[in-house]
């Protein structure tokens, strides 16, 4: 069994790649799956449990930002919530990956996966990145929707998932230093890069 691991930025293939990976080496894909079993812990509804995935990194940003600066590696702020507060989601989300990774494992896109389960030796952590305006163009190929739309939306993703990451981990996410595979999901095609990580899963051990 084991983990496989995603961080992705905008437009790099993470929820492609993320669900071909699963489906090569037969394990579930955690995505939308994580919050609602979040939402059960919590004692709330999942539509609240998905929002807040957003709510908390846009409201920490949106903090961040009126101070005029970025969380730095050893400090931050806390942006105030309604009850149950961003920490608890986040504590809930941390105690869920560490289920899935004791459990049957599988494939996590996201929610900082690669900081809350380091250091196990049954996880590959992977991050998908890429210039901009290449992951720009994949966007748009793939969502076909307007540019400057897209682009607007990647700005904010990329920076609200960073401000997320820097605040609660203290540390970059896009620092190679987390990963055991980092590959740029523009440079390739989407079937050679979910290739890629298979083999490396594979490598590691991950499996049924």
């Amino acid at each position: 069994m084991g983990v496989v691991t995603i961080s992705a930025s905008y437009g790099a293939g993470g929820p492609e790649v993320g669900a071909a990976v699963a489906e090569r080496l037969g394990l579930a894909f955690h995505d939308r799956a994580i919050p609602a079993r979040v939402a059960g812990r919590l004692g709330v509804s999942r539509d609240d449990a998905e929002a807040n995935d957003e709510r908390v990194v846009r409201g920490l940003w949106r903090l961040v930002a009126s101070l005029g600066a970025m969380p730095d590696p050893v400090g931050g702020v806390v942006p105030i919530t309604d009850e149950p507060d961003e920490r608890a989601y986040r504590e809930q989300t941390e105690r869920v990956l560490r289920e899935i990774a004791d459990g049957d494992g599988g494939v996590v896109l996201g929610r900082a996966g690669a900081m809350v389960l380091r250091g196990r030796p049954d996880v590959l952590h992977v991050r998908l990145d890429g210039p901009p305006e290449a992951r720009l163009r994949a966007a748009v190929g793939r969502y076909r929707r307007p540019e400057e739309e897209l682009r607007r939306e990647m700005e904010a993703n990329d920076r609200t998932r960073e401000a997320y990451v820097r605040h609660y981990y203290r540390c970059d996410p896009a620092s190679a230093r987390h990963y055991h595979l980092v590959v740029d999901g523009t440079a390739l095609p989407l079937p050679a890069v979910v290739d890629l990580v298979v083999t490396a899963a594979r490598a590691r051990g991950i499996r049924p």
